[in-house]
């Protein structure tokens, strides 16, 4: 029979061993994980480079274009040059004769907070007519403007407009959806990291997006 000495010294033993495995399976699960999200990046980027135009003569016209929305401003005092960027790129397809309709999706979640009227309104200072603007209030997010411009407003053929990293999400959803889309590429923002921070890690949430999370809604 083993003494309570014996127990009193394997015990934190033990404990100490069982505290390392986990430790070592904590390390190997956020190992895996990175894997994950770099390999996600990467499907999503290949998959979708050559529907992703920088160049306006090279893209293919298409009767309507769907802008996705951001917020108009980063504080009070600052603009959020990622919407000026976009707005300018939407303005430019339309008075160039890429696109002749323009579906302004985004959030609208209260009174004070309403993108597609501000991108509407940032539109109409720059030369578009207002009957050629449709507001989706519905677009809380990227998945739901895609869904939405298929199944609401009858488009199974568009422009996306965003920026570069954005668009490839952007697409690689539309293609899975059943969409023949193609994107252009707004202006970038070198100095917006924490926004590409936020797309890199939304690009494995697209993937389950599509292949079980809300696969089986919008099919």
């Amino acid at each position: 029979m083993k003494s309570t000495l014996e127990i009193a010294i394997r015990e934190p033993l033990n404990f100490t061993r069982f505290i390392k495995r986990v430790i070592k399976g904590l390390i190997a699960l956020g190992f895996m994980g990175i894997i994950l999200v770099l390999m996600s990046n990467i499907w999503i980027v290949f998959s979708t480079e050559n529907y992703n135009y920088y160049n306006i003569d090279n893209l293919p016209s298409n009767d309507f274009a769907l802008v996705l929305g951001t917020s108009k401003n980063v504080t009070r005092s600052k603009e959020n040059l990622f919407f000026r960027y976009r707005i300018e790129a939407a303005a430019r397809l339309y008075h160039e004769g890429k696109v002749k309709y323009l579906i302004l999706s985004g959030n609208h979640d209260s009174i004070f907070y309403n993108e597609p009227a501000d991108m509407r309104q940032a539109l109409l200072k720059l030369g578009v007519p207002y009957d050629v603007m449709i507001l989706d209030f519905a677009g809380f997010r990227t998945y739901d403007s895609i869904v939405r411009c298929k199944k609401v407003f009858n488009q199974q053929k568009f422009t996306i407009i965003s920026q570069p990293a954005h668009n490839a999400r952007a697409l690689f959803l539309a293609q899975h959806l059943g969409v023949d889309a193609v994107a252009f590429a707004a202006q970038d923002v070198p100095s917006g990291y924490k926004t590409y921070l936020r797309e890199y890690l939304a690009r494995p949430k697209a993937i389950l997006d599509v292949y079980f999370l809300e696969s089986q809604k919008y099919n």
